[in-house]
């Protein structure tokens, strides 16, 4: 508890742009995020107030910054599980906890899980040698192969096309599953936050568009999605949140189908494809999880407007106007664009902010919001 406020305090392991979000919601809450960072540059520890400088794989550094936290949550997936179990032990609480998290971290265990639960699952299977994966594959190539632990972005996957190739895979070592590639119409997310209470909030079903492995477009509500199909992806969502015991946000990232929708990724935290809501929802994804882990009342989910879009911001390739022009010019030709830029280096590809626009028109919004994007990106 903080002795100042009177207000607990929430402790968030990583430094990444989520925390740097979540710090921004916490502010509104009377609050300054506790962030464990890596490094002092990292993209929250910019803005946060209080921020130990300590690796998420240190037990020590771990136990040291969850000391005066009421409690713990994450802005990824990579803290060693038995790390959090140590934790819980000595009392610490944590969002989620060890027992629901695994499932986020661990995509061979969230398979067996979800398949038990009778979740829409691809088919898939364990692997360790090439032979396995030319079973599975059946003469049906490609399939998609998986590390179970660690991959992000487009990273960890790969399509395997052939028995050569998944043999160079599996002379890697790294420990995979293989899926079948699913006929899929678009990608779907279904985000949802719930408390320790049990009280639930799912947002708008979005569409998410990808391009090489990365998240670059997300579009709310997702157009053209059929109610009963939207409803059955928030109830999926908000099921697996109560069965697991995810305390916070959930993000099920999801395949629609000619048949139905299946179930792609989990994630147990704010999410690229919530974004979003910080404009475009009446409570943002940010201050919503960290009501879920503080076991507030859960805010509204409502739209603040009938579309919103929202596109990624990469980083492009050096040179041309500086950034703070950039900004200048696309707030003139835009002053509806909402920017969030994250403090990070550029490098060619990597996240380095976002822009949000809200309107009437589908194709108008996308068009703003891409235009927006690409200017932050090449000044062009």
């Amino acid at each position: 508890m903080d002795t100042q406020t009177g207000l607990p305090v929430v402790g968030m392991v990583g430094g990444g742009q989520l925390a740097r979000m979540t710090h921004q919601a916490a502010i509104s809450l009377g609050q300054s995020l506790r962030v464990l960072s890596e490094k002092p540059d990292d993209s929250a520890a910019l803005v946060a107030a209080d921020v130990p400088i300590g690796s998420h794989t240190d037990l020590s550094a771990l136990r040291e910054f969850a000391k005066g936290c009421d409690a713990v949550t994450f802005d990824h997936e990579h803290v060693p599980t038995e790390h959090i179990e140590a934790l819980e032990a000595e009392g610490v609480k944590i969002f989620p906890g060890s027992k629901a998290l695994v499932f986020a971290q661990d995509k061979g265990l969230m398979r067996e899980r979800l398949a038990a639960f009778g979740a829409p699952v691809p088919r898939w299977a364990r692997v360790r040698t090439a032979d396995e994966i030319e079973a599975f594959a059946g003469g049906s190539w490609p399939i998609v192969a998986k590390a179970t632990r660690g991959g992000y972005d487009g990273r960890g996957v790969w399509m395997v096309g052939s028995r050569e190739a998944a043999e160079d895979l599996v002379s890697t070592g790294i420990p995979l599953i293989v899926e079948e590639k699913v006929p899929l119409r678009r990608e779907l997310a279904a985000l949802v936050a719930r408390s320790p209470f049990g009280q639930v909030a799912a947002y708008p079903v979005v569409e998410t568009v990808q391009r090489d492995g990365i998240c670059v477009e997300v579009i709310a509500p997702a157009p053209d999605l059929a109610e009963e199909r939207a409803l059955a992806a928030q109830q999926l969502a908000i099921d697996l949140a109560n069965e697991l015991g995810v305390v916070g946000l959930l993000a099920v990232e999801l395949f629609e189908t000619d048949g139905g929708i299946v179930v792609n990724e989990l994630a147990m935290r704010p999410h690229n494809s919530g974004h979003w809501t910080i404009e475009g929802a009446r409570t943002s994804q940010f201050e919503q999880h960290l009501r879920a882990v503080l076991d507030y009342p859960m805010g509204s989910t409502a739209l603040a407007a009938p579309v919103v879009v929202m596109a990624n911001v990469l980083g492009g390739e050096p040179g041309g106007i500086s950034i703070d022009e950039r900004l200048h010019h696309l707030f003139a030709q835009d002053p509806g664009a909402r920017v969030h830029l994250y403090g990070k280096e550029v490098r060619p590809g990597r996240k380095i902010g976002h822009v949000t626009v809200l309107g009437d028109s589908l194709n108008e919004v996308r068009a703003r919001a891409a235009r927006a994007a690409q200017w932050l990106q090449e000044g062009k």
